[in-house]
């Protein structure tokens, strides 16, 4: 299937309806990750197509589709929460945006570097154990800012009717886990072509419109319908001030979006060779999200990274061609100037709803799930073999795992998401190469003990 022959007009047209399916697709969690971030819709789908299209030429995974992800703007969010609210203390007469745009763009340069010094083979030194800890911290972070909108004070929460935006919230929630369920039972050859996330959009938007429903609707502060418009925006966002006093507050975000990048990049990439048959070129990957970050940095975008669903969207509607990934970018961009009065219609309870499932499928239940299961059967030899590694049998998660996810989602919800993934890679590897080395811990097996990195819908 992936092997490069000579291409037809019907495999063209296969890779066109697949990028076409999957841009509805990416520009609806565009759409909803610029809402979480905090810069708003537009922000998030010039992101999804900006991404898309730069990764998909420069990447050095050849099926993919690259975009504005979960655990990448949740971290995006406290990026943009403190240059609008804290900024201010430390840097007179900046703007926050263009710091914000500052700290992607040195976030860029990051992870540019990191493929310039060959650096992708160390994605697999991260414990598993440590990725299930901080993707469960970020799941939490995103259900606690739309927590926020719902029941915040006033100006933080939805305006509007309150009963109306938390039904809005629940319904879409509740069709984004649904649909896919129905879609698999009653017409199985084309589930995949009809996206809950989009299906969820349109049907809550007519239904909020007809009604003339009293909640917050999706307001674009910034339109695109000529070159001219292109060009306002970006010398709006090009940042003036790049003194060091900017660039050293900046840095440790610039860092954090990086490492996270790398991460939520190659485990993907990881999940679709398995799929492909192919070999991610690590590095190549790595300075292709660079630049896509660079990209979205000049236009007041959000980061991304290669995106798991909707790559494995691409891989199962039978993309083929590199051309695949750059039509979805082309197609987001082309979609979103056409119905940009439409988006406006669109109440922003319903992109919480999604965002509530987002955490959801961002969150590793399946640790806890096996942990649990294996309690409530034998507790009695848990706690007595608590240091027990389990090897004779197939699949368990031991108490020290555990453990070390508990605290790494702990660390990552409290303080940072790089301090979480350091100190508990350090202490992974120092319990086993030097604290006790005759019973070493184990680590989650992939699939059969962790699903980390199943970002979105």
């Amino acid at each position: 299937m992936f092997k490069k022959n000579n291409v037809s007009s019907q495999v063209i047209l296969q890779n066109i309806v697949a990028a076409l399916t999957v841009s509805f697709v990416a520009l609806s969690l565009g759409a909803a990750f610029g809402i979480l971030s905090g810069r708003g819709a537009f922000a998030g789908m010039i992101s999804a197509a900006i991404i898309a299209s730069v990764a998909s030429i420069l990447g050095g995974t050849r099926i993919q589709c690259s975009g504005p992800t979960g655990p990448m703007t949740a971290v995006t969010a406290v990026l943009v929460a403190f240059a609008n609210d804290q900024l201010v203390n430390k840097v007179v007469g900046i703007n926050p945006d263009h710091f914000i745009n500052i700290s992607i763009f040195l976030s860029a340069v990051f992870l540019i570097a990191f493929g310039v010094l060959r650096l992708g083979k160390f994605i697999t030194f991260i414990p598993n154990v440590v990725i299930s800890g901080f993707m469960n911290g970020i799941a939490i972070i995103i259900w606690i800012d739309q927590f926020k909108k719902l029941f915040g004070p006033a100006g933080v929460r939805f305006s509007g009717s309150f009963w109306l935006n938390i039904i809005l919230v629940s319904i879409s929630a509740l069709m984004v886990f649904i649909i896919p369920m129905a879609t698999r039972k009653i017409m199985p050859k084309h589930a995949s072509l009809l996206s809950a996330t989009f299906l969820t959009i349109i049907l809550l938007t007519v239904l909020s419109v007809a009604l003339h429903l009293n909640v917050q609707t999706v307001h674009l502060t910034t339109s695109l319908h000529n070159v001219s418009d292109f060009t306002n925006l970006v010398k709006s966002q090009w940042p003036t001030n790049w003194s060091w006093q900017v660039i050293s507050i900046a840095i440790p975000f610039a860092i954090q979006l990086a490492i996270l990048g790398y991460l939520d990049t190659l485990m993907t990439s990881l999940v679709i060779d398995k799929m492909t048959h192919e070999k991610t070129k690590p590095n190549k990957e790595l300075i292709a999200q660079g630049v896509a970050a660079s990209a979205v940095s000049i236009v007041g975008g959000i980061p991304g990274a290669q995106a798991t669903i909707r790559s494995v969207l691409m891989v199962k509607e039978r993309a083929n061609l590199r051309m695949a990934g750059i039509l979805v970018g082309i197609f987001a961009l082309v979609e979103m100037i056409l119905f940009q009065d439409a988006i406006n219609l669109i109440p922003q309870a319903v992109f919480s709803g999604i965002l509530m499932k987002v955490g959801y499928d961002v969150f590793d239940w399946l640790p806890l799930r096996l942990y649990v299961k294996e309690l409530l059967r034998r507790p009695s030899e848990f706690f007595h073999k608590f240091f027990s590694r389990h090897d004779d049998e197939k699949i368990f998660v031991t108490n020290r795992e555990v453990i070390l996810i508990f605290g790494t989602t702990l660390l990552t919800i409290v303080w940072d998401l790089n301090y979480a993934v350091a100190i508990f890679t350090a202490l992974f590897y120092i319990h086993n190469r030097w604290l006790n080395t005759k019973n070493p811990m184990r680590d989650l097996k992939p699939i059969l003990e962790t699903e980390a990195f199943s970002d979105e819908l």
